[in-house]
This record gives C-alpha cells, structure tokens and sequence, in this order.
C-alpha cells in the first residue's frame, strides 16, 4: 500500500446545528459555518471536502456548488466535492457548467461526485417522476461521462434534452473532470461506475465496512475486464472525535438519535436506541471515539477496501459546530498520521 497517496477528507451535509443556548442554528450560518469548517481542515492538512444536497429543513446546503465556490476563495489545497450532486434531478450541462466555474476558481481543485441521493425531495421539486427514478439516473449519469470529457458534443436524450454539435462553457481546464459515482452497496451501481471508468465512492450510512469489501472488488475487476484503466475506490462514513471515547460518544449520541430517529419514522425504520448507537460504534464503519479508536477503524478500512481515501461525515444532526471543528482538528493532526503509521507495514 503506497502510505502517501492515500487521501482524507471530510464531508458535512450542512446539518442544522444548535447554538451555545442549545437553540437551533439560523440556514445562513450554518452555510457560514461550513465555510469555517473547510479552512479549518485545508490547515490542518486534509485533502478533500465534500459537501451534500438536500432540499429540507434540516439540512442548510441545497446548492454545494455554491458553498464550495465560497470554500475555494478561503482554501488553498483542499479537492472540492459534493456529496452527493443528486444527478436524477439535476441538468448534466448545467452541472458540468458550474463545475467547470468552481474548477477555474479552484485552481484545478473541483471533484464532482455524482448519485441518486438518500431523499427524494428534489423531484417533485424540480418536476420529475419518481417513477422514472432509475431510468433518469441512468441516462443523465451516460450524458455526465461523455460531457466531463469537454470538445464539442452531440447527444440524442429521451428524458433529457438532446445536443446538436455544442460546446459547453466556461471550457474545462483539464479533462476529463474529475468525477465519482456515489454507491450505497447495489451491485448495478458498481458496474455502471466501471463501465464509464469512473472511480468508485461508497457511501456507508451502516453495518460493517467489511459488507462492502465485495463491492470494491468487482469494482476493480470489472474495470480490468473492460480493458478501462484502474480507479480509484473512496469511502464515507459517520464519525466524531474527541480526546476519549467516552467523550466523543456521549456528544455523538443524542444529535445521531435525534436525527436517526426523525429519518426513522420518515421510512418507516424500528425504534433507534442507544444499543444501536454502540452496536455502530463497536462493529459499524461509524468512526467515533479517541483518535486511536478511530485511526484503527479507518485503517481497517483501508486495508479491508484497498480504498485511496476516507471521507469522515463530520456533522451529525445538531452536534455543534464547536464539537466539529474539534474533530476536524484532531482528525488532521492526529489521526492521520495514526493511520499512515498503522499502515506503514502493510
């Protein structure tokens, strides 16, 4: 394993934190404090951000590129990603446009990371029929891997809109623009990344990081079998730091039921407890704890996933913005050379 290629990120979905007086943080700075966030992790050395769509209340980003163009004016390093652009419900011209914008801005720095998000409100939103859910996915995310390749492009669409020898603009910098495809564990998923050559980021909400493993392999075997060049494999999950365990899960606690529980009864879940909450903790790819519990856990994952980079979901429902930056610091400074360390002889 080749230590100094891995990569470290964060991802936020601007989750709606509460203030010093426990009240509910206002959308706009909530957005501002992400701002913070980034630059915070861009300090202390991390490698990536990415930053989620949502289109409800508790969740302060509906547009990341926006967030991430404000990142790229107050960072010098950090890649810039989504997390997710739900493309289902989205224009690929347009989405190509504003990363080629957010690119220019950055440096070079942009990432588009691409799936079909965990909710469903942007459809009826913008128009769409959820029961075109993955014939949409489908075709838009074939248009995406032939737009991010840049030069003058025709395509012939049924559910979108059909190009006549056009060029987009502003002109990518460099191409292809660097994008992922977001899986949650569909076996189809994996494969369509490998058939347009697209790197792999899997996004695991629960259960073991293990349970994913066999999704990383076909990823890679289905890209040697179609003679399409090695990508790389990422991966998200939930996580907080603190100085011990004790304190980062009694932080992590009551924002994850809270939010856990909402989302519950929303799809019809079980009952969330704390059992579930340890249970994540003890056995999940949920990264909470000390900076030594955690560097073990994201380095069994690389290992496990032969992955090239970890992406920590630093906000969790109402958890502080102080609590935060708190892990962001720690995770920069101190689990990362953990984990190169506990890797060095692998």
């Amino acid at each position: 394993m080749d230590i100094e290629r891995l990569e470290f990120g964060i991802d936020t979905f601007g989750d709606v934190t509460e203030g010093p007086d426990g009240a509910l943080l206002p959308h706009d700075q909530v957005i501002r404090n992400v701002v913070t966030e980034a630059v915070l992790a861009d300090e202390v050395g991390l490698d990536a951000i990415g930053v989620g769509e949502h289109h409800r209340e508790d969740f302060a980003i509906s547009a990341p590129d926006m967030v991430l163009a404000g990142i790229a004016t107050r960072t010098t390093r950090l890649k810039l990603a989504t997390a997710v652009t739900v493309l289902s419900s989205d224009d690929p011209v347009r989405v190509v446009e504003r990363f080629a914008t957010l690119n220019a801005l950055s440096g070079g720095r942009a990432e588009l990371i691409a799936g079909r998000g965990s909710f469903i409100e942007s459809f009826p939103l913008f128009g769409y029929d959820l029961q075109d859910y993955e014939a949409l996915f489908e075709e838009k995310l074939a248009m995406l891997a032939q737009l991010i390749q840049g030069g003058r492009q025709t395509w012939q669409g049924q559910l979108t809109q059909s190009l006549d020898d056009v060029e987009l603009f502003p002109r990518l910098a460099s191409t292809p623009l660097t994008t992922w495809v977001a899986v949650g564990g569909s076996p189809q998923s994996v494969l369509r990344a490998a058939h347009y050559g697209l790197p792999l980021m899997l996004a695991i909400i629960g259960g073991p990081v293990d349970r994913f493993a066999p999704f990383a392999d076909l990823h890679r075997r289905a890209l040697e079998e179609l003679g399409k060049e090695p990508q790389p494999i990422g991966w998200h999950s939930y996580g907080h730091l603190a100085a011990t365990d004790d304190t980062a899960r009694e932080r992590m606690f009551r924002p994850w039921l809270e939010q856990s529980s909402k989302i519950g009864r929303e799809r019809g879940w079980g009952r969330m407890s704390r059992d579930h909450f340890d249970e994540e903790a003890d056995h999940g790819a949920m990264a909470v704890g000390s900076p030594e519990t955690v560097a073990a856990k994201i380095a069994h994952g690389f290992r496990t996933l032969g992955a090239q980079r970890f992406q920590l979901k630093v906000s969790t429902g109402r958890l502080s913005h102080e609590a935060i930056l708190d892990t962001i610091g720690l995770y920069g400074t101190e689990v990362v050379p953990l984990v190169k360390d506990m890797l060095s002889d692998s």
